[in-house]
């Protein structure tokens, strides 16, 4: 089987410092193709500081953008004492990487902290596979690709829109909204936060079974969701002969089912709703 291994290490010329929350007006910009463009690919993205937005388009290749943004309402440090009467230079360098073997391609940057933020950009075809993931400064967006989707984004939110294949997303600190054309069969999925809203939007069609958790919100749904008798089991942690306490939890989650049910399907939050729209 072909291999392709390719890295792009794109540093742009030296500009000057953009204001408050601008974009870089020169991003970097780049091609990748397949090692085998007959199959759907995986990309892998993963960024310390920055958003990702995912569109699909109708050529073979990805299209990757890299932009470095100013972080609105952060401030840079004055200059030291020695740089008295001299014009500082910035560097808007996006330090994009990307590396393809075999069907898998990785995204990052060689930028880290600081005030400015690298937001990566990509086109690619509509069947691909996606795995995702932002630590700071950004929100996760994918409109239209059909595959296997993971989405995590520590201190952002996640929007999924018009996707079709299987989910998995998760925010520490946002809201998780997800549109799904089609589901595949048979293929857990789950949508999760911590502090955020879970609204998941199914086809009219969709069979499915529910584990559904908030522990600070409700849950909202048009579907005929059939409850089902929990089974719930306590469970025991007994640390007595350490010293410790004696402990019993029941699990607070409702279980549910969708046309009869199907495969399962986890949504919990600690702090928000819950809402299960059917698709018009």
């Amino acid at each position: 089987m072909q291999k392709l291994y390719a890295m792009f290490i794109m540093l742009v010329p030296l500009v000057m410092a953009a204001p408050i929350g601008a974009q870089d007006t020169n991003p970097d910009r780049v091609t990748v193709t397949w090692s085998d463009p007959t199959r759907p690919g995986l990309i892998k993205v993963n960024l310390f500081n920055g958003g990702i937005t995912v569109k699909t388009h109708t050529g073979p290749d990805v299209i990757v953008e890299a932009n470095t943004t100013q972080r609105p309402g952060r401030g840079r440090r004055g200059p030291p004492a020695e740089a008295t009467g001299l014009q500082r230079i910035d560097a808007n360098a996006s330090g994009l990487t990307i590396e393809e073997e075999n069907n898998v391609m990785k995204i990052g940057t060689t930028k880290f902290g600081g005030s400015c933020c690298t937001n990566i950009e990509l086109q690619v075809p509509a069947r691909t596979n996606l795995n995702l993931q932002s630590l700071n400064g950004g929100e996760i967006v994918v409109d239209g690709v059909e595959g296997e989707i993971e989405a995590t984004n520590n201190n952002g939110g996640l929007t999924l829109s018009n996707v079709a294949g299987s989910v998995v997303a998760h925010s520490l600190n946002g809201k998780v909204i997800v549109s799904l054309r089609q589901i595949t069969g048979n293929k857990p999925m789950a949508f999760t936060s911590l502090n955020g809203n879970i609204d998941l939007t199914l086809p009219a069609n969709t069979k499915a079974n529910l584990k559904m958790r908030t522990d600070n919100g409700d849950v909202y749904s048009d579907f005929d969701i059939q409850l089902r008798p929990s089974d719930r089991k306590p469970a025991v942690d007994d640390n007595r002969k350490q010293g410790g306490p004696y402990r019993i939890e029941i699990d607070k989650s409702v279980n549910g089912t969708i046309s009869g049910g199907g495969p399962d399907f986890d949504l919990r939050t600690l702090n928000g709703n819950i809402y299960i729209r059917r698709a018009k």
